[in-house]
């Protein structure tokens, strides 16, 4: 048993530095050089642009700067109407980032579960988990499978995923997505407590929450709060918190103190090369092109409006 050991030892010892002297390893073959999103991007035309919808844009201002959230209440109605309710009520204005919980979600609304701030608006909103396809906007498909959905693609500036079979739709928990925070009841989401998505896609909640929109602008204000130490990423004290001076609509905003951005129209050709850009990459620096991209990893150009 002893001498066998050895053998097998002396084998696997001298296979594994044949793999470390690249023996048995084949060179990546140099791929050619191809546009990349950069170069997609700034060979576009005007006309592959659109501008943020002044009345379905959130200005969240932070210490630290602005963070912008665009609705999409085509995939969520009733829970984007009693947000923009929220918000032109004053109710987020001196809240706070509530949670922060490593590769998850960074959260934000009212602390206080004892006694917290009252608002106007519906305390219940009927969950829309998904909705009828039908009526969503135009669906740009992406050709590879999904594991969570039958289709997927996009729509309007956002990822989407959708059942043709069951003609429902629905937005997926991508990076940067902003979800309506909930108890286990399911119409218990009304927009009092919204996240966004800071780490890696939690797919698994799709059609479990309802998802009202995405954050344009302002990501990086949010990755980087400090882990909240208590269960879930959940701050336990005040002073870990950090306060939100406000949340505005846009549209309630004087025009030259508006964000000027625009986002790539996702039925465009010009989106069609960036997710081909993103998927099939060229050299120098890429050695094996992936030749496939995830949903959740499409990016969706925004840029200053030119």
């Amino acid at each position: 048993m002893k001498a066998a050991t050895t053998i097998h030892v002396l084998i696997g010892t001298a296979l594994l530095g044949m793999f470390a002297n690249g023996a048995c390893a084949a060179p990546a073959k140099e791929l050619p050089p191809k546009p990349s999103v950069a170069d997609v991007v700034k060979a576009s035309k005007p006309g592959d642009w659109r501008a943020l919808d002044p009345e379905n844009t959130l200005y969240m201002e932070l210490p630290t700067g602005r963070v912008v959230m665009e609705l999409a209440p085509s995939f969520a109605p009733k829970a984007a109407a009693n947000i923009r309710a929220l918000v032109r009520e004053g109710y987020f204005d001196g809240l706070s980032v509530i949670r922060a919980q490593d590769g998850f979600v960074v959260q934000w609304g009212d602390p206080d579960e004892v006694t917290p701030r009252p608002f106007k608006a519906a305390r219940t909103v009927d969950a829309e988990f998904s909705v009828p396809a039908k009526g969503t906007g135009q669906f740009t498909l992406l050709k590879e499978r999904d594991v969570y959905a039958p289709q997927v693609g996009h729509v309007n500036g956002f990822p989407v995923a959708r059942d043709p079979k069951a003609g429902q739709a629905w937005l997926p928990h991508c990076y940067a997505m902003v979800g309506v925070a909930r108890d286990e009841a399911s119409n218990t989401g009304n927009g009092s407590q919204l996240y966004t998505v800071i780490g890696h896609a939690p797919r698994h909640l799709d059609r479990n929450i309802t998802v009202v929109g995405r954050i344009v602008s302002g990501m990086p204000l949010l990755t980087v709060m400090p882990r909240g130490s208590a269960a879930l990423g959940f701050y336990e004290k005040a002073e870990q918190r950090t306060p939100i001076a406000s949340v505005r609509l846009a549209a309630d905003v004087p025009a030259p103190e508006r964000s000027k951005l625009e986002v790539m129209r996702t039925e465009s050709a010009a989106f069609q090369a960036v997710i081909d850009a993103q998927r099939n990459r060229g050299g120098p620096w890429t050695k094996v092109a992936a030749g496939a991209i995830d949903l959740c990893n499409v990016p969706i150009p925004v840029r200053e409006q030119q």
